[in-house]
């Protein structure tokens, strides 16, 4: 499976903004594309993808910028992923079912069936609390290293 950067994006500003969100706290799209090192103008194109999916709230004005609509822990990877990539839950076209429906039967329900039900599965499994958490523990980990 490949996840196209604008999905890889989406849930890297995602943690930003949740651990933004927690604070009270309002995050813009360039300090994310500055914390984060992506393209300001990638990025507004990706918010926009989550706004839309009801993901995220603009707010606007000086100090606006952007927010979770709900707890980071109610927002799956699937969630994110699903805004922002178009292909992500499409079904797998028929190979040969015209030619031999028994073996298009067979892919169907011994790989393409099961590998997308495993993908979601384990999207649905995330949450954006769950990365954010590691996220944390990884930051703190690498500081202890980092002051020994």
């Amino acid at each position: 499976m490949r996840i196209s950067a604008k999905g890889r994006y989406a849930l890297a500003a995602l943690v930003e903004i949740a651990r933004q969100t927690q604070r009270g706290e309002i995050v813009s799209v360039v300090s994310i594309s500055e914390r984060l090192g992506i393209s300001k103008i990638f990025l507004e194109q990706t918010a926009v993808s989550l706004k839309k999916s009801g993901i995220i709230q603009s707010i606007k004005g000086a100090r606006g910028g952007y927010q979770l609509t709900r707890a980071a822990n109610k927002i799956s990877a699937l969630d994110a992923l699903a805004a922002v990539e178009n292909t992500l839950l499409e079904k797998t076209g028929d190979t040969v079912s015209a030619q031999s429906p028994a073996t298009e039967t067979a892919l169907r329900e011994k790989v393409f069936d099961r590998l997308d039900k495993a993908i979601e599965t384990c999207l649905s499994d995330v949450t954006i609390q769950d990365l954010l958490e590691c996220a944390d523990r990884q930051n703190s980990e690498q500081a202890f290293m980092l002051n020994m």
